[in-house]
């Protein structure tokens, strides 16, 4: 049985397999994230943070044309007036950010644009479908390109983040070059990439939280801090998520391993 809540922007499924699946479904704005969408993301965030029978997510878009073109330039997000009390929308749309440590699993299909960097950044697995293409107009609209760059310079090299970020619109990423330069990890046909994604997310579900929401947690806080103190705080997660050592794993009843596709 699938457990559901209702939002506006959102769709959040659980199935048996304690895989939690959201979908953006805003696809007449393309998928595109309004204030609206912010405040949902925040709670769902917060939903799958403390909901045990979560194991892992798949993160997905509605629609035919777009994962997500970035900010919804028609609606736009209220900014205060002081502009030191303003923040960045990726702390209400990045589960890193909503300090969520069950893997993620991305999806993306057609266009992934500017503000949507906010969710592949931080996902744990990105696949995308043959029809996906990936890049940021910032500058090409005069504005400066610093979060999502920044952010995504820590999945891929720097001169590959830099050539995304400074050729705007004169330049789109193809599922092809995406997969080259490590922004995916997999292409799948485009029918085949939800299925896939779940596959994915259920196989990592599959094993004990703990272990999976630790590894998670110490990978991405060791991107913080130096070298020698990620491998201390690495120790000390690998003995708070491993308290009764190694698990033994009956291979007879297990399923067949996830096998890469290209």
């Amino acid at each position: 049985m699938a457990a559901s809540a209702e939002y506006e922007t959102i769709l959040f499924e659980l199935t048996g397999d304690r895989v939690a699946t959201i979908t953006l479904n805003r696809p007449e704005a393309m998928n595109s994230f309004n204030e609206r969408m912010c405040e949902e993301f925040a709670d769902v965030w917060e939903r799958v943070r403390l909901d045990d029978d979560v194991h892992a997510v798949v993160l997905r878009a509605a629609g035919e044309r777009a994962f997500c073109t970035g900010i919804d330039v028609k609606q736009g997000i209220p900014k205060p007036a002081n502009r030191f009390s303003q923040v960045d929308p990726g702390i209400y749309l990045g589960p890193k950010a909503r300090q969520v440590w069950k893997p993620v699993i991305c999806a993306v299909h057609g266009m992934a644009a500017g503000g949507a960097f906010y969710w592949l950044n931080e996902a744990d697995v990105v696949i995308c479908s043959d029809d996906a293409t990936f890049f940021d107009p910032h500058v090409t609209y005069g504005m400066v390109a610093a979060l999502e760059p920044i952010g995504l310079s820590r999945r891929i090299s720097l001169g590959e983040t830099l050539r995304i970020a400074l050729m705007g619109l004169e330049e789109r990423v193809t599922a092809e070059t995406a997969l080259r330069i490590g922004l995916v990890t997999e292409v799948t046909e485009r029918a085949a990439l939800w299925d896939r994604a779940h596959e994915i997310a259920a196989a990592i579900a599959r094993n004990p939280p703990g272990a999976t929401q630790g590894t998670v947690r110490a990978v991405w806080e060791s991107l913080d801090v130096g070298r020698s103190a990620a491998l201390a705080r690495g120790l000390a997660y690998t003995q708070i998520g491993s308290p009764d050592g190694i698990r033994a794993v009956d291979r007879s009843s297990a399923q067949r391993p996830v096998s890469r596709m290209r």
